[in-house]
């Protein structure tokens, strides 16, 4: 037979009412009740009635996530992150891809179905301050990554200018004076690679050193086949650079793999930084210095975030700035 709300609270020892605020996410519970519960659900397999927790409480129980690609190791590593936090206040991740196009992202920030959902993070990279507003409208919305949103709306991230500038400073501090970058994919700098691109020039320029457009290749994606394009492009040139600044680990990676088939030694012909510290920058060859910004800390912001909109709990600041550092390996590090 179907366990009850009542089997669970009797298994654990607590009230009915202790067992569905632990449903519900309530913040104020001890970790040893919370893990008490927690125990009993999983033993007696309790399912919550969602029709009738819908009807109580106004809630699915339900909030959205929409990434622009979870192939991508960074974003797959978010999205667990962002279920564990879920989880753990007792509501179920949807998860979209959207692939970075416009349309995909706009019908996501739309719901899956009328009150499917009660709420989303969203990591965009193409949607406008409107479409934003817009969406903001049906259901509580958090932002994640760069964009152009308006006034008020919740969003996590880094300060991208600053941290590409103690990227490239880095490398500067190692005496290379023709740093390339690899992550322009247009000519006027836009959202995440924007940022980044222009933390770069400033700090070239606080360096005394111009931007050399030669050393900036355009790519397609953050991938690691354009980070392999781009190496390969920059090689090439009658003087090649002695240092590069990848927007993405996935960028370095395919630098590396480059510099590698190539007989280029790094970091003592070229130094290579990349971005997000994944584990793959932490087991590639050379290990990969990477700037690295906690994504637990994203992850549990951003749900923080989405559930005291839909709880109408008030939220001090609508702009969570997490910390970064860089993580110094062998990429960047002499043998």
């Amino acid at each position: 037979m179907k366990a009850r709300l009542v089997d669970v609270a009797k298994e654990a020892g607590v009230s009915p009412k202790t067992v569905s605020n632990y449903l519900n996410g309530y913040p104020f519970m001890s970790e040893k009740t919370i893990s008490r519960v927690r125990r009993a659900v999983e033993k007696l397999d309790y399912t919550p009635n969602r029709s009738a927790q819908t009807l109580r409480t106004g809630k699915m129980g339900i909030i959205g996530l929409a990434v622009p690609n979870l192939r991508a190791p960074y974003f797959a590593g978010l999205a667990a992150e962002i279920t564990d936090a879920a989880e753990e206040r007792g509501y179920t991740l949807l998860i979209d891809q959207t692939g970075a196009d416009l349309e995909r992202e706009r019908r996501a920030v739309r719901g899956v179905g009328p009150q499917a959902l009660d709420g989303l993070i969203v990591s965009t990279l193409k949607l406008t301050a409107e479409d934003v507003a817009a969406a903001q409208d049906a259901m509580p919305v958090v932002v994640l990554g760069e964009w152009a949103r308006p006034a008020g709306v919740p969003y996590v991230g880094v300060d991208n200018v600053a941290a590409a500038m103690a990227a490239t400073e880095h490398l500067l501090a190692m005496g290379r004076r023709r740093i390339a970058a690899i992550g322009r994919i247009g000519d006027q700098p836009a959202g995440t690679w924007g940022v980044r691109i222009t933390g770069y020039r400033q700090a070239l320029s606080a360096a005394g050193l111009d931007a050399d457009p030669r050393l900036e290749p355009q790519i397609r994606d953050f991938h690691f086949d354009q980070g392999a394009a781009a190496m390969q492009q920059l090689l090439d040139l009658d003087t090649p650079p002695d240092a590069v600044f990848c927007f993405s680990d996935m960028l370095a990676i395919g630098a590396l793999s480059v510099l590698h088939r190539r007989g280029v030694s790094v970091p003592d012909e070229m130094a290579v930084i990349g971005w997000d510290d994944t584990v793959e920058a932490q087991y590639c060859w050379p290990p990969l210095t990477s700037v690295r910004a906690d994504t637990t800390v994203v992850a549990r912001t951003a749900v923080d975030y989405l559930i005291k909109q839909i709880d109408r709990s008030p939220i001090e600041r609508t702009d969570f700035y997490v910390d970064y550092q860089i993580v110094q390996r062998r990429s960047t590090l002499p043998s």
